[in-house]
């Protein structure tokens, strides 16, 4: 674990493998680990020097005020770009997980000589909030179960794993490896503040994020490889945001995962990472 300055905040970040190999960034949604520890370990045995790395107000980054980011999606897409060229000499691969997706996608249109190849778990072509017709939304008796539950105490460890082994219940995912997750998560954030705390271990700050303007029009630019990777069972991004991804970038190519939901489960670490190394 170390740090790195880029675009004048801190983003913390964790290597695996060779540095002179050539680089894979994994965007964190929000922490770096969304990304499971099976699938870096994988891409750096085959020969990738593999960074995971927090986004702004999670995790070892520059954390000032999650309930009210000053900053945007388009801010968090330029860290991406910015931290590529600080950490290789020629451009990496990409790949953002669940709202690190929509991150992915945006660097990856903004700053297209970025990145030499792009990699989309988990997540869906427009920003948080209303969703397009043509979309499947979060599935609503699955939301309601998630979030009319009570919060925890978000200063209590074993509280905040009660709650995300509750969540994982729910959302169709490990609740033994949620649980390890959100123990290490909150071992890992600065402060006990609940507000923090619930950044970290939920992502909500992106709901205040400004998102604007719309980037789902302009996939079909995308020259990049890409690969789409999606759970069949995933309730919160239903596997169609996936497809439709996966239509509109051209040359894209659909992964599901047929066991999966909303996480990357250990047992398609390998499967996963064959998938990247295609690209």
């Amino acid at each position: 674990m170390t740090t790195v300055e880029v675009n004048g905040v801190m983003l913390g970040v964790e290597h695996f493998g060779d540095a002179a190999a050539p680089l894979v960034l994994l965007a964190g949604g929000t922490t770096m680990l969304s990304w499971p520890d099976s699938l870096c370990a994988a891409l750096a045995r085959a020969g990738r020097h593999v960074v995971r790395y927090d986004m702004r107000d999670s995790g070892a980054s520059t954390t000032v005020d999650p309930e009210a980011p000053a900053y945007t999606l388009r801010d968090l897409a330029a860290d991406a770009a910015a931290l590529a060229r600080e950490l290789a000499d020629r451009p990496p691969h990409l790949a953002g997980i669940g709202v690190g997706g929509m991150v992915a996608q945006v660097a990856a249109l903004d700053h297209p000589d970025a990145f030499g190849a792009l990699t989309l778990a988990g997540t869906r072509p427009v920003a948080p909030g209303l969703v397009d017709d043509d979309l499947p939304d979060h599935d609503a008796e699955t939301m309601d179960r998630l979030f009319t539950r009570p919060m925890p105490d978000w200063s209590d460890r074993a509280a905040v794993a009660a709650f995300a082994t509750g969540s994982a219940e729910i959302l169709g995912d490990d609740p033994a490896a949620a649980r390890a997750t959100a123990e290490r998560i909150w071992h890992r954030t600065p402060g006990t503040e609940p507000a923090v705390q619930m950044a970290n271990q939920m992502g909500m700050l992106f709901s205040k994020l400004d998102c604007t303007p719309r980037w789902r029009e302009r996939l079909p630019e995308l020259v990049t490889p890409t690969l789409v990777v999606h759970g069949r069972r995933d309730p919160f991004f239903p596997v169609g945001n996936g497809e439709a991804l996966a239509r509109e970038i051209p040359g894209a190519r659909l992964l599901v995962l047929e066991q999966a939901a909303t996480a990357i489960p250990d047992a398609a670490a390998g499967e996963v990472a064959a998938a990247m190394l295609q690209l």
